[in-house]
């Protein structure tokens, strides 16, 4: 859960950072915010799972480096792509609709 809660963190740091920055350039630099933050969340699980197999297990963990990738990386990021694919699906669908 604290990973989740994490990685959206980044994301809407990601967001509102391309959205800081267009709005300090005066003209649209990034057109879409919502995959400016997925790359921020991607390029930082990348580091994050670096870290998780560059280093060993704690003693007390029997887990491996695999389960921690899982938990703590992929699921959390695997559920912010789809919530993120799953909105600007709905925001194209919003368009056709009258």
């Amino acid at each position: 859960m604290g990973a989740l809660i994490f990685y959206i963190a980044i994301y809407f740091i990601g967001y509102y950072a391309a959205h800081f920055l267009n709005q300090t350039v005066g003209r649209v630099l990034i057109r879409n915010r919502r995959i400016a933050g997925l790359v921020l969340v991607l390029t930082v699980s990348i580091g994050h799972g670096y870290k998780i197999m560059s280093t060993p297990p704690p003693h007390d963990h029997d887990d491996g480096a695999g389960y921690a990738m899982g938990l703590y990386v992929i699921m959390p990021v695997t559920i912010i792509v789809i919530a993120v694919l799953y909105l600007m699906w709905r925001e194209g669908n919003d368009d056709d609709v009258s």
